[in-house]
């Protein structure tokens, strides 16, 4: 069941429960949010749809031709630039794992190091300004008055997710493959059409004017994804039914529901309850400890980050002290370390991405591993990290 579903009847039940009315839930709809969500996924399934994505990550595969010990590198980069322009790391896996694990197959490079690099690299950059998971942290760290700091929201991100895919390729053994990757030939890989060149024209427009103008994103998303069905570079039929409704409704179903616990109190009873977890010297930890074991059987977009952002600044009341930013880094590096594993959707495609049952099995195994394993890791990192890095 969508537990966006699930949300919205919950917080019509809290907020006939805590004197609210029957109109609470619509007063704290998050309308921003959801225009937002609505046009960036609606700009990138049009791009999906008429091809340009692929195009963009088959011709980034290419440079993966040569030494296999580069691969991964590539990889990880691949996966993180496409999930960085908007698309957000789903959509970033789905293009690039199934041919990232048959290029891995052909040099003889793991499924598992191959999974991780992919997984890695899309996390690193999901929490853009421009993505969709990316506003939805940046909103609701707004929302806790911890706005204006997008930059390091992503930064933070990048850096643990990169110091981890670094680990891998060196416990792993990265530097001791001997294989080689093959790539397809330029003549396999056919040129853009003027609807693609189009489509590229429009999204870079785009990211140059909400990063460089500040520009609110989702209007200009639907704004971008109007020009590009006016000019017929996609069809928007297509394109409306690979939207992430599902998800989309996850999201502003739990952000409803955090919105009425807000105004009923229900919020403050559950940050008295978080606190008591912890101590100002050990909250950066603890939230990403604890975001970390909820994100490896929820939602981190969906769930996690509309539930604990929210909390921060009341934490710190209760506390005593922190660091609203570190706690609020910590919430966003806990929660997305975790996502490599197969319960996750990023690591299930790369699962469904090898062939071989075998094989899968195996790499279920091991990415379950290694995602829990994720939870101490990101508590560590952030435990050391997320305070002197909300410094900077």
């Amino acid at each position: 069941m969508n537990v966006g579903l699930l949300a919205f009847a919950l917080a019509w039940i809290a907020g006939l429960a805590g004197g609210g009315g029957h109109d609470l839930v619509v007063r704290t709809f998050p309308a921003a949010l959801f225009v937002t969500l609505a046009g960036v996924t609606l700009l990138f399934a049009l791009a999906e749809t008429n091809g340009t994505l692929e195009g963009l990550a088959t011709r980034a595969l290419r440079l993966a031709r040569g030494d296999a010990r580069v691969l991964p590198v590539l990889l990880f980069a691949i996966a993180c630039a496409v999930s960085t322009v908007g698309p957000g790391a789903i959509a970033s896996v789905a293009l690039v794992a199934p041919m990232a694990m048959a290029l891995g197959r052909r040099a003889k490079i793991t499924p598992f190091l191959t999974a991780l690099a992919v997984t890695n690299g899309a996390n690193a950059g999901n929490l853009s300004p421009v993505s969709a998971v990316g506003a939805i942290a940046n909103t609701k760290m707004a929302e806790a008055g911890l706005g204006d700091h997008e930059l390091k929201v992503w930064a933070a991100n990048f850096v643990a997710h990169a110091l981890v895919g670094l680990a891998a390729y060196l416990l792993l053994g990265g530097l001791r493959l001997a294989g080689r990757a093959e790539s397809q030939g330029a003549e396999v890989v056919p040129r853009f059409s003027p609807p693609q060149w189009l489509t590229l024209a429009v999204v870079t427009i785009w990211i140059v004017c909400v990063v460089g103008f500040s520009v609110p994103l989702g209007l200009a998303a639907f704004t971008a994804a109007t020009v590009v069905i006016v000019f017929r570079a996609a069809d928007e039929s297509p394109a409306f039914r690979r939207m992430p409704w599902a998800a989309i409704l996850m999201v502003i179903g739990m952000s409803a529901l955090v919105g009425v616990l807000e105004k009923t109190g229900g919020m403050a009873l559950f940050t008295s309850l978080l606190a008591r977890l912890a101590n100002p010297a050990t909250i950066n930890g603890t939230i990403a400890f604890v975001t970390g074991l909820i994100s490896t059987y929820s939602s981190t977009s969906g769930v996690v980050l509309p539930t604990f952002l929210p909390t921060v600044p009341g934490l710190v009341r209760e506390l005593g002290g922190g660091d609203s930013l570190a706690i609020a880094l910590s919430i966003n590096v806990g929660a997305s370390l975790v996502d490599v594993s197969p319960l996750s959707t990023l690591g299930a495609l790369c699962v469904a991405a090898v062939a071989d049952p075998d094989a899968s099995k195996d790499l279920f195994r091991r990415l379950m591993v290694w995602g829990l394993s994720m939870a101490i890791v990101g508590a560590l990192l952030c435990q050391l990290l997320a305070g002197p890095f909300a410094r900077l």
